[in-house]
């Protein structure tokens, strides 16, 4: 299809649904979601040119899993966001499956540049990738530049998710990959530019690092600094539920180490959110020094397809926007500072959950400390239940109606809560752990609470969050 006949589609999805997706009650306040059809990964998560710069997955033609290709959002305070032109869209032949995700650069000029993976699937069933550049043209869009790298030898097609920085010497790129015996790994690459690359081999994955069978697939790898250690991110595929861990049908998580350019020396691998709906994250350090972090609050091949929002033309949100830090050598997240500028007045609670005031949790901040034992329920279909060490998420499953949890160990601090009409997501002990959800309660969903002994005591303070949307 040429581009021409694409962004006229594109323009027609835009102009029969933006108005029915922004009535839908369902719809993010203050979370970045796509104007219409389906959003997924973020990508080129980068602070260039005194702005913050998102790319995402964006299929504007409508919300199942087709036509991918990149929309770009720019903001100056992580919040008020600005819709740009569509970064990229997938017409070229090394891309016609979609532009699958990838980083953003500022290259050796100081252009930003973008690294992202040309998916081709054939109808055998088989599948190519090519990872590919583009760059910005000065009028708002970006030229392509075609592929730079092709498939290494002794991999599947599935190899895909570039992200890319400067060491200071030279180009270095992760990826995440499959071989042909199904074991998932993430390779490392050296360059002395963008469009020409080295293969190092692989730095983590099934089998590397003494974590044994571990996926088929590794998908979405972010390696990066962070204090006196590195950490790498990326998301198993094919990993079995483990007791309490690994409840998803994919996971995400961290090893930390130390990385030498060459090898990546690390422990265990640990979930990153252990909620219904965190996936596909990257990160990026802005020019406070910061590691920020935004993920994907939705997961592929579940049951994202009997989502509501679909009768609305739209489908999955982005996260908060996240902060990266160490506490007691443990990786945690907290929201970034700039969201406490939409707090409201607040409201403040001490006592007993059954004398909890009716309060809304539409959009909201809230700050709790829990005693005892007992639950918060937001609307009707979820809920918060807190046990002695331990936190569960329940949310009632919008296809069959049945009750499911999520849960993660809880050393008994303070548990932050943010609300968005569809979202929650749990920070607790100051960002220890984190528990992401989507769920749907309807209109103006209030707080209720439950206790499950008499030593039960909530502290509360909620804050309303008002609305800040893309421009």
């Amino acid at each position: 299809m040429k581009e021409s006949q694409f962004l006229k589609q594109v323009v027609r999805s835009l102009l029969a649904g933006q108005l029915k997706a922004a009535a839908d009650p369902h719809r993010p306040r203050w979370h970045l979601a796509a104007p219409v059809g389906l959003l997924n990964d973020p990508n080129g998560f980068i602070e260039h040119g005194g702005r913050y710069h998102l790319f995402y997955q964006w299929n504007p033609l409508g919300c199942a899993h087709a036509n991918k290709g990149w929309g770009h959002v720019t903001s100056t305070d992580l919040l008020h966001w600005q819709h740009e032109l569509p970064a990229l869209l997938p017409i070229e032949p090394y891309e016609q499956s979609g532009c699958y995700s990838g980083s953003a650069v500022s290259d050796e000029q100081g252009r930003l540049t973008l690294i992202y993976t040309g998916n081709v699937k054939y109808p055998d069933g088989s599948r190519t990738a090519y990872q590919c550049l583009a760059r910005a043209d000065g009028e708002g869009g970006f030229a392509k530049l075609g592929p730079v790298l092709d498939l290494p030898e002794g991999y599947s097609g599935h190899v895909r998710d570039p992200k890319v920085w400067h060491d200071g010497r030279q180009w270095l790129m992760v990826l995440g990959a499959r071989t042909l015996d199904n074991r998932g790994e993430v390779l490392l690459y050296r360059g002395d530019a963008l469009d020409g690359w080295m293969l190092v081999g692989p730095i983590a994955g099934s089998g590397c690092g003494g974590l044994g069978e571990f996926g088929y697939m590794w998908e979405c790898p972010d390696l990066f600094p962070l204090a006196d250690r590195h950490v790498l991110i990326s998301c198993p595929q094919g990993i079995d539920p483990r007791g309490e861990d690994y409840r998803n049908l994919y996971q995400c998580g961290w090893l930390a180490g130390r990385f030498d350019g060459t090898q990546f020396e690390h422990g265990a691998f640990h979930e990153l959110d252990r909620g219904f709906e965190f996936y596909a994250p990257q990160t990026t350090q802005d020019s406070q020094g910061r590691r920020l972090l935004f993920g994907w609050l939705g997961l592929p091949e579940e049951n994202e397809m009997s989502q509501p929002t679909l009768e609305h033309g739209w489908i999955h949100q982005m996260s908060c926007p996240r902060e990266l830090f160490w506490q007691d050598d443990w990786l945690c997240q907290r929201p970034v500072a700039e969201i406490e500028t939409l707090k409201g007045e607040p409201t403040r609670f001490k006592g007993r959950p059954g004398e909890l005031p009716a309060l809304t949790v539409d959009s909201a901040w809230l700050d709790l400390a829990l005693s005892g034992e007992g639950s918060l329920g937001f609307g009707a279909v979820a809920e918060l239940v807190w046990q002695p060490g331990r936190l569960v998420l329940r949310r009632q499953n919008w296809q069959s109606g049945e009750w499911e949890e999520r849960s993660c160990p809880w050393l008994g601090g303070k548990i932050t809560v943010l609300c968005d009409r569809s979202s929650l997501e749990c920070f607790v002990d100051g960002g220890r752990q984190t528990l992401s959800t989507r769920y749907f309660p309807g209109e103006n969903p209030i707080l209720s609470a439950r206790c499950d002994g008499n030593d039960s005591k909530i502290c509360l303070d909620h804050w309303p969050l008002t609305a800040c949307l893309v421009q």
